[in-house]
């Protein structure tokens, strides 16, 4: 492949992949009919594995046999902050709406930042500092939102606010948000010394095989569920996992871990469209404030890291 031909389909690629992942909430609440949300969540990625294993055995194995211990240590460490994300997400989506959860779950990009003088010696911008709390501010919105109503004025109570099911969602999309981030930062490292196949295979195994102990652990099954659970199922494996995180995975080769969370933005916009037309769910206008405060907060976070990359030749 000519060196420059990924930087010629890395915007076609991450779009379909926004597209792909677009459908996952919509594919979970459908799912959520039958299975619980750790059985959805670990036979998702149980699928997407076996139909990696095929072509990860056979045209990589050799690659797979190189791998020492430390990016072993690391695939491991990867795949656990994978499953904790998809564990603690597809849960939320049992509490919250759609558009609540898609936007907490996608603010990893802000968790990077915050992170970012820590691991990487990094000090925080201005503007991280002014997104992080205008996303800080949209969280706040957004939990607030189902507390709240109109009555000659706008009523709050924050007992409410902290006691309902939203909020515990909300704060189950949020740990998938910090999981994610550390699988990011994680999958950065990873791929720099692996090829796309032997990469998400590595990680995707490590994943399902904890979310399937988990899953046995709280005693779930993943057999007996009706066919169309397990056809929403298939669907969640291929689509937004297959085509949306791995294109995910494939452009950390040539692109920072920051900018590819970026890219993420789309997904609750996406999702959102779709829970819409699709599940019927019409976000109440605080959610909709808040969600809009959080995504300018992410945007703004990551506006030094898209500069940085426009520096330095990748476009």
């Amino acid at each position: 492949m000519d060196k420059n031909q990924p930087r010629v389909i890395l915007p076609f690629a991450l779009f379909i992949a926004i597209l792909a992942v677009s459908t996952a909430s919509i594919f979970i609440r459908f799912a959520q009919k039958d299975a619980p949300s750790l059985t959805i969540a670990a036979l998702r990625l149980a699928f997407a594995s076996l139909a990696l294993t095929p072509f990860a055995l056979t045209r990589h194995r050799a690659e797979l046999q190189k791998l020492n211990r430390r990016d072993l240590w690391f695939g491991l460490l990867s795949g656990l902050f994978l499953a904790v994300h998809f564990g603690t997400w597809i849960t939320s989506l049992e509490y919250t709406t759609v558009a609540s959860s898609v936007v907490f779950v996608s603010t990893g990009p802000l968790w990077v930042a915050l992170l970012s003088p820590f691991l990487l010696k990094e000090k925080l911008s201005r503007y991280a500092v002014f997104g992080l709390v205008l996303a800080l501010l949209g969280g706040t919105v957004i939990a607030l939102s189902g507390a709240c109503v109109w009555n000659n004025g706008l009523s709050c109570s924050l007992s409410d606010a902290l006691h309902t099911r939203a909020t515990w969602g909300n704060f189950l999309a949020l740990v998938g948000a910090w999981a994610v981030t550390g699988y990011l930062i994680l999958g950065r490292r990873l791929r720099g010394n692996m090829s796309l196949v032997p990469y998400i295979f590595l990680v995707y195994s490590m994943a399902a095989i904890g979310l399937i102990i988990a899953m046995f652990f709280a005693h779930e099954t993943p057999f007996g569920y009706p066919p169309i659970t397990y056809v929403w199922l298939l669907l969640l494996a291929f689509i937004p996992q297959l085509i949306g995180h791995s294109t995910y995975n494939w452009a950390l080769r040539y692109l920072p871990a920051a900018f590819v969370a970026v890219m993420t933005l789309g997904e609750p916009i996406g999702s959102s469209i779709l829970a819409y037309f699709i599940l019927q769910e019409v976000p109440t206008w605080l959610t909709i404030l808040g969600g809009v405060l959080i995504l300018a907060g992410i945007y703004i976070v990551s506006r030094q890291n898209i500069n940085e990359l426009e520096l330095s030749g990748v476009t």
